[in-house]
């Protein structure tokens, strides 16, 4: 009879469920007895051969049948994925008793650990970090830095040349006039501006056709050269300690007028046996000057009633001297024992 058969199913799925030791088994189960073509159908497909009178009685036994074997399978679900729950939980289970790991972060390279520290003598001074392009025009590159068509700056034999307009920057003062000219109500300025440059030169020791420079500008009213050294002077005690002092030299920049290098005092105890000073006791770190009177009037500002300063940092050799490097291609080799010498621990 129907009954006796439904009876046995439910044994069968009882059996099986008790036996059922993950929950892709037990789906399999569910599958079998419950799925449109599971066994639970053909019991629905034999109720129309079963008399009318006795319909109701056999359909609310098939109905419960198969609530039996969807609570029996529920249930033997739950505790399955609980089961399976712990088992993982135990599986990747930390022990916090154990030594913890040392990691290393990255660092940077030295040359941005300058740089860096550079930018943060200024940002306290009220200056501003203005980037610009590295593929830059002639015009700002030399035009406007009133630097003329027959300066040397100009030959190809110093410059990277694109096309007769376009050049990869050989000095970041471009920056000076890009500024200047933004300005357009011609306010008083105080920018730094760091990136690379480019020049054809030599590969050696002292010389890269690659190198970074940092360039800061001033421009106000009654901006005068005292104030141009009393920056040098904190520039250097900062970077090299406040013991070191400066030394102004008179120079030539087309862009600057007057125009100094900077030399600051070098840390040997012998400087007759120095190797760093050559026996000078003086180390050049940058160039310096008060921004030319045309340097300004081509950005728009009237020299009259304006004047400035401005600073050129070469990285790469104060970088040298802080750290004690004997040849610029060590900055740029890719030699990770030089920058695993910078990475601080966590």
């Amino acid at each position: 009879m129907l009954v006796d058969k439904l009876n046995e199913l439910k044994e069968e799925v009882k059996l099986k469920v008790d036996n059922a030791n993950d929950t892709a088994t037990l789906l399999e189960i569910k599958n079998e007895f419950l799925s449109k073509k599971g066994k639970m159908s053909s019991f629905m497909s034999e109720l129309k051969n079963v008399p009318n009178e006795e319909k109701p009685a056999m359909g609310n036994l098939i109905n419960e049948a198969k609530k039996f074997i969807t609570n029996l399978i529920e249930n033997k679900q739950k505790t399955l994925q609980e089961k399976e729950l712990e088992e993982k939980l135990q599986s990747e289970r930390i022990d916090v008793t154990l030594p913890g790991y040392n990691y290393h972060s990255g660092s940077k390279h030295p040359m941005n650990i300058v740089v860096d520290e550079i930018i943060d003598i200024f940002l306290p001074l009220g200056y501003s970090v203005v980037e610009g392009p590295e593929v830059e025009t002639d015009k700002f590159n030399f035009e406007y830095l009133n630097i003329p068509l027959d300066h040397p700056a100009r030959a190809m034999q110093d410059t990277f040349y694109i096309t007769p307009e376009l050049l990869l920057r050989t000095q970041t003062s471009g920056l000076q006039a890009r500024a200047m000219q933004a300005n357009t109500l011609k306010t008083p300025l105080k920018i730094i501006c760091p990136g690379k440059v480019y020049r054809r030169d030599d590969d050696d020791a002292t010389h890269s056709h690659q190198f970074m420079q940092i360039e800061t500008l001033v421009v106000g009213k009654d901006v005068s050269l005292a104030n141009l050294k009393q920056t040098l002077d904190l520039v250097a005690k900062k970077m090299f300690g406040e013991k070191r002092s400066i030394r102004l030299r008179s120079s030539y920049f087309p862009f600057t007028e007057p125009s100094v290098e900077v030399d600051v005092s070098c840390a040997c105890k012998n400087k007759q046996t120095c190797p760093i000073c050559k026996g000078t006791g003086w180390i050049e770190i940058l160039g310096a000057g008060m921004v030319h009177p045309n340097v300004l009037k081509m950005s728009g500002y009237d020299p009259d009633v304006y004047s400035g300063y401005a600073i050129g940092f070469g990285v790469d050799r104060i970088t040298m001297l802080k750290y004690g490097f004997d040849d610029i291609r060590q900055l740029y080799n890719n030699d990770l024992r030089v920058i695993s010498q910078f990475v601080k621990e966590r």
